[in-house]
This record gives C-alpha cells, structure tokens and sequence, in this order.
C-alpha cells in the first residue's frame, strides 16, 4: 500500500490469539554539501531539559506535570552517559520563525483570551510563558547537537506538536519541533552550507501532530509523517505529508507495520538531512489517553526502527519525548527512559562505525551522508 501527495493509511487491526558539559554552538562553519563532515567532540548524548521551571497548575489538573523531573531523576541515575544540561529559552525571533508575533507577545505579556487558555488546556502565568519558550529551545538545542557531531540529541521535554502558528492547543504553547527545523534550515543556510537542509519530522505520538501539519503545508523542505489514532484528539485532523491513521485496540504487529510503512513512505519521497523525532509515549497500553495497546517490547521495537533507519542514512536525529499520560506516571517514565537507552545505543553504534577510539568517553567526527 503506497500513499501519494498528502496521504491518509489505514492499518487495520487483525485479531491474534494469545549532566556534564554540553556543546552546540550556534550555526555552522562553511561547506559545499548537506552530507559533508561536521567535525565535533561532543562525547556523549545530550539531552535538555527546563522541568525547574515549574508550571503552576491548578489542584487535579490531569496534565502530568512531574514526569519531566521523574525522568531527569531516573536519567541521573541509571544512564550516566546521558549528559543533562539545561535548556535555553526560545527569543522572539525564533519563535517568529513558526509563529505570528501578534501570538508571541500575548504568550509573552499575558494577553491569551479566557478561550485560548482553555483550547491550550493550562492557565496563563509567567511560569507558563517562560516553560514554554524553554521547551522551545531545548529542542532547538538538541538539533544543533546532533548536527554539530552528537548525531543524536534530546529534549526531555518538548514535541508541543497541537501548536499552530497562532494559537496553541492539546497542551501545546508553541511548536518546538517547528521553529526548530525552520531555524536549523536558516543556521544552516547563514553558513554558506549547501544544498538546503532538509528535515523529516517523525511525529509518533498517539495523537496526529496538527499544527506541523498545517505549519509545513505547502513547504516541500520540511516532510511530516504522522502515526496516530484515529478516533483520538485532534477529532479535526490536518493533512500531513503522509498519515498513517490507527483503530483502537492496535497492538504492537500493526503498530509496527504501520511505523516500517510510514519511514518507507518517507524513504521513497524524501530526502533528510535531520530528522525530529516526536517518541511520544502514549501508544502505550498503559497510557489512560492513547487507547493503543503496544506493549513495553513493542515501543521498543519501534524505537530502533526509527534510529536504524536513521543510522542507515547517516541522518542525525534530535529527538523530542510528546506525550504520555499513563494511568501510573512511572509507567510513562518507564516507557521513556527505555526510548533513551535505545537512543545512546544508537549513538554508541554510530561512533564505533565512524572509528572514534571510544562510544562514550571520546570525541567523535559525525558524518552526516550515507555510509
């Protein structure tokens, strides 16, 4: 099953029995192609986060709020060879980038309506405007250090991808994955680097990333693969590049089908210097939101899908964690502290095959073309 110009999949479902220092410049040095060398010592994943800067939410809020810290915590802990480091905020011009400035300044100043708040799903505050922008940068952040020689980078947040260019919604305040790919492109551009960058947003969270879709209309620089739900929010969908839309109940055979046919849909029509990926968490069977049924092996499985097809390219990927909301927080923790250690194994691979005398411990030349 093959999907032309803006396409909508249906898999259906057959039932069977049974922190250290961080490095990413802005911009580049010069170069005469897309796959040239970027030469880097960036010696281990980076991952940025801004979960300090706490959102105050009103008692019984269903946002999970703590998972970004939880998360930071279990990183500490369990993955030393994942650097934390701490988010930069987005300015204005960068958010301008993706965003009217008439919706920046009321984000910024306070000026959201009573309805725009509640399309949003949080209450305006300082902190709420500041968060906001930080998540914006982490993964402005991660992008650069993948691109510089990390060859792949995180936010511990981020993958806001309900955001449209003037207004937020679904939790999401600004579009982090599209200001993002829009100012890699200018960096790059800036620096003299040829061709034009081009970037895949793989957005597998359980809910179709709408705003990239409506954001990137028309942009043929900039491909968006969605892998969602098909009965779940948003109820009014927007055409990405390609969709891949889901019944309730999918388990992790057609959830991975269905992940192998989107990245051979995006093989086949596209060609990716960078790829942000949105590794949400809510396909999970124990997410109260996603109404999926993929199991801890099955995320997994999808998550080394999405890397080996990367590595197989030699694409860096910055990868941002969207949603997850389980019934028990520590189930989506779970959930994304397994996407991170696939995510250094990837990066542990790719540093063995570009001949650095060490995965974690030395600098690395990342070489951005196929091998």
């Amino acid at each position: 099953m093959t999907c032309s110009g803006n396409c909508k999949l249906f898999v259906a479902v057959q039932q069977k029995p049974g922190g250290g220092r961080c490095r990413a410049k802005r911009g580049w040095g010069g170069g005469e192609t897309q796959a040239a060398s970027i030469p880097g010592t960036i010696a281990a994943v980076q991952a940025f986060y801004a979960d300090h800067f706490v959102l105050p939410l009103p008692e019984g809020h269903r946002f999970p709020m703590a998972k970004y810290r939880l998360l930071r915590d279990r990183l500490a802990a369990e993955l030393p060879a994942v650097r934390l480091c701490q988010a930069e905020p987005a300015s204005d011009g960068e958010l301008a980038l993706a965003h009217d400035p008439a919706y920046i300044r009321a984000v910024s100043e306070g000026g959201l309506s009573p309805a725009a708040q509640r399309e949003i799903g949080f209450p305006w505050s300082p902190g709420m405007a500041e968060r906001a922008r930080r998540s914006v940068g982490a993964t402005v952040q991660a992008c650069r250090a993948a691109l510089q020689g990390g060859g792949v980078a995180a936010n511990l947040a981020g993958g806001t991808h309900h955001a449209y260019a003037d207004k937020g919604s679904g939790f999401c305040v600004f579009n982090d994955a599209a200001v993002a790919a829009r100012l890699m492109q200018a960096e790059w551009g800036r620096a003299g680097r040829r061709p034009a960058l081009r970037v895949a947003i793989v957005d597998l969270d359980v809910h179709q990333g709408n705003g990239s879709a409506r954001i990137f209309q028309g942009d043929g620089s900039v491909f968006t693969l969605s892998v969602h739900g098909a009965r779940n929010f948003p109820f009014r969908k927007e055409p990405s590049d390609c969709d891949i839309e889901l019944p309730d109940g999918c388990g992790d055979d057609d959830y991975l089908a269905a992940v192998e046919q989107g990245l051979a849909e995006l093989s086949h029509r596209f060609e990716p210097g960078l790829v942000i990926y949105l590794a949400g968490a809510d396909p999970h069977e124990g997410d109260r939101l996603g109404r999926l049924r993929v199991s801890d092996d099955g995320m997994e499985a999808r998550d080394r899908r999405v890397f080996d097809w990367a590595q197989q390219r030699g694409i860096p990927v910055a990868m941002a964690m969207a949603g997850g909301y389980g019934r028990d927080i520590e189930t989506t923790v779970r959930v994304q502290l397994n996407t991170y250690r696939v995510a250094l194994s990837h990066w542990q691979q790719w540093q063995r095959r570009a001949g650095a005398p060490g995965a974690a411990e030395a600098g690395v030349r990342w070489q951005n073309g196929a091998p």
